[in-house]
């Protein structure tokens, strides 16, 4: 609020403590440049914040080394920012839809 009375100026958000604030995604030869970014953009805020690299292919839940093998396998389908994961269980009509590729080489009895 400006002054002692009146109505807010601006927009805020409510912050936790721990709680992410950004998340960028990057190929690991730009990664110095994002660092940089981020830490050029920490002094916006105010507070401390902390710059932290994740273990994680890009926003999805599995680590580097495990992407690599589960798409090799071809277990997971990149669907935008994200992955879809081959599920074995479920009717088969719906997993056939969902993810084609999985059943491509599948001989028709």
């Amino acid at each position: 609020m400006r002054g002692a009375f009146g109505k807010p100026n601006g927009s805020v958000a409510r912050v936790n403590i721990g709680q992410i604030l950004l998340s960028v995604r990057t190929r690991d030869a730009n990664r110095h440049l994002a660092v940089e970014a981020l830490r050029r953009s920490m002094y916006k805020f105010p507070g401390r914040q902390k710059i932290i690299v994740s273990k994680n292919w890009g926003f999805t839940p599995l680590r580097r080394e495990e992407y690599v093998r589960l798409r090799q396998e071809g277990r997971v389908k990149i669907d935008g920012a994200y992955v879809q994961f081959l599920r074995h269980h479920g009717s088969v009509e719906k997993n056939i839809k969902r993810f084609p590729e999985a059943y491509e080489n599948v001989s028709q009895a």
